[in-house]
């Protein structure tokens, strides 16, 4: 980027903090349909932001769109005062500050967890492998993993291997993690696992962007609770106020049939 360029994706907000993440005006459309329309958010750095919504409210999109997997339609996203949606911005460059893991644990088979976790760091960061080795079997014993370094993913049950991906995700030292509900592909008894995960990196200081159907953990670990309809964010609030006393009648309608069904 140029010199103007820079300082034109300087974004300041009051008090001169930048935030980690910040999307203006944002929309995206597939063909005629528009998934995204106009959103607005901003992360600040430690925050932990949960994003619910019913399926098709455009919760991933909104993740995918952050880490430039998919092209925006309008508006603008920020990463750090950086304009992330800049013409000419490398798109792999901007991905190695952006971790994010799917429902899906897309895991190379044919690859060690070892291997999984160290590849990245080696190939994208240039990191030694003898160091990228030692920072991949701390992620791993961090998430009770130790042993299972020289496994095959095929080995695992799908709590480690989503754990693994977490770990995978994080060996490129992000700024920013995005997780698009990660506990969707899971058993019932495998969920609980991942999320005490997550809720270790919360209570260290990650900066997150989440979408999860799991209301009882967006109230426990969120910052601030996003919820999403038709491709807006309808309401946020910290999840005290959202879960208890939600402003918008298409909040409150979505919360009472969670509650009702008994997930919240």
């Amino acid at each position: 980027m140029t010199a103007a360029e820079n300082t034109a994706a300087e974004n300041p907000v009051a008090g001169g903090a930048v935030p980690a993440l910040e999307i203006k005006g944002l929309h995206k459309s597939f063909g005629q349909a528009e998934v995204l329309r106009g959103i607005d958010l901003s992360v600040a750095a430690h925050e932990v932001i949960c994003l619910i919504g019913a399926s098709g409210s455009g919760k991933s999109t909104l993740l995918r769109t952050v880490n430039l997997l998919e092209p925006v339609s309008a508006g603008d996203i920020w990463l750090s005062g950086q304009r992330i949606t800049a013409p000419g911005i490398d798109a792999n460059r901007v991905r190695q500050h952006i971790g994010i893991v799917f429902q899906a644990y897309n895991l190379f088979p044919h690859m060690t967890v070892l291997r999984n976790v160290t590849l990245g760091p080696v190939k994208a960061l240039g990191v030694r492998t003898a160091k990228a080795t030692e920072e991949a079997r701390a992620l791993l014993a961090r998430f009770g993993l130790d042993g299972r370094a020289g496994e095959y993913p095929d080995r695992l049950s799908g709590g480690q291997q989503q754990r693994v991906a977490i770990a995978r995700a994080l060996a490129m030292r992000p700024r920013l993690l995005l997780l698009d509900e990660v506990t969707s592909a899971l058993d019932p008894e495998l969920v609980a696992e991942v999320l005490d995960v997550i809720r270790e990196l919360a209570e260290s200081g990650m900066t997150m962007l989440i979408a999860t159907h799991e209301m009882g953990f967006a109230r426990d670990i969120a910052t601030r609770v996003a919820f999403l309809a038709d491709g807006q964010i309808v309401e946020q609030a910290p999840p005290a106020e959202l879960f208890t006393a939600p402003q918008d009648e298409r909040t409150q309608r979505f919360l009472r049939r969670i509650t009702e069904a008994g997930r919240l």
